[in-house]
């Protein structure tokens, strides 16, 4: 019934994890600015990485990927760093229980850039739910 692939499991802890940033991003921003935490958010990232990938020998010489890998991490990483710098600032003036979900509006938009750029094909189940977390959004977004 639910998938059980390795993917599934992984992305489940992500959701977990992604949940408890916004919770703790909430508690940890109040009387510091929202680009601030996120400095310091991202300092924390890179060194629990660090360690991670030191730790489990995953270190490779970065320098020897090729330059379309190093294209499109840099391109990621700077979609991230916008991403999480205007997270911050909606967790900042806006309710953590709206702001996430709004966020997570990216699901819909990773399905059609997907889509439209990966040559992914979703079934009709799959895009009944990626529609209905479209619907969610809008239900966030109207105002009474």
């Amino acid at each position: 019934m639910f998938a059980t692939s390795g993917w599934f499991l992984w992305a489940l802890l992500s959701a977990v994890f992604a949940a408890l940033t916004a919770i703790f991003a909430k508690i940890g921003i109040k009387g510091v600015d929202s680009d601030l935490a996120t400095l310091i958010r991202t300092g924390i990232i890179g060194l629990v990485l660090s360690l991670f990938v030191a730790l489990t020998g995953k270190w490779s010489n970065p320098l020897a990927l090729p330059g379309k890998t190093w294209l499109f991490l840099g391109l990621s990483g700077v979609a991230t760093g916008i991403s999480w710098t205007c997270y911050f600032r909606a967790l900042q003036i806006g309710e953590a229980s709206k702001v996430a979900p709004v966020d997570k509006f990216s699901l819909v938009l990773v399905a059609v850039f997907a889509f439209a750029f990966l040559g992914e094909r979703p079934s009709l189940r799959e895009w009944c739910g990626i529609a209905l977390i479209a619907g969610g959004v809008l239900v966030l977004a109207w105002k009474r």
